[in-house]
């Protein structure tokens, strides 16, 4: 890894579907606090929630970002997610091509809002 001291992290989370996590990913990726997101746009949640069983099918993001950009881009998530309680967890990337890793270094700095 280069020389993020955090090392790096993929931080999954769901939105109600594919727009509204396009809408989600492009903000946090034009501000600079992911270096990028996949989107896949259909998955089936199955979940408890207020006591009852929910099928639904969402949208599941994988953004890249350094480990120590992982509470700014929580917070901003948060900010524009419409769900009460976002699913939103980071999971640390071990090991890596080190190429893709010097890429996600340099491309997660946070920018003005655009």
């Amino acid at each position: 890894m280069k020389k993020s001291e955090g090392g790096f992290v993929a931080v999954f989370m769901t939105a109600p579907d594919a727009e509204a996590a396009a809408v989600i990913g492009e903000r946090a990726v034009e501000e600079g606090l992911a270096a990028c997101c996949n989107i896949i746009p259909a998955v089936k949640s199955i979940y408890m929630w207020k006591g009852r069983l929910c099928k639904e099918e969402e949208a599941l993001v994988v953004f890249k970002t350094r480990g120590d950009m992982f509470g700014r881009l929580k917070t901003r998530l948060k900010e524009l997610h419409s769900y009460e309680v976002p699913e939103i967890i980071a999971v640390d990337i071990k090991d890596g091509l080190k190429e893709y890793l010097d890429w996600i270094d340099e491309n997660t700095a946070i920018r003005r809002a655009t």
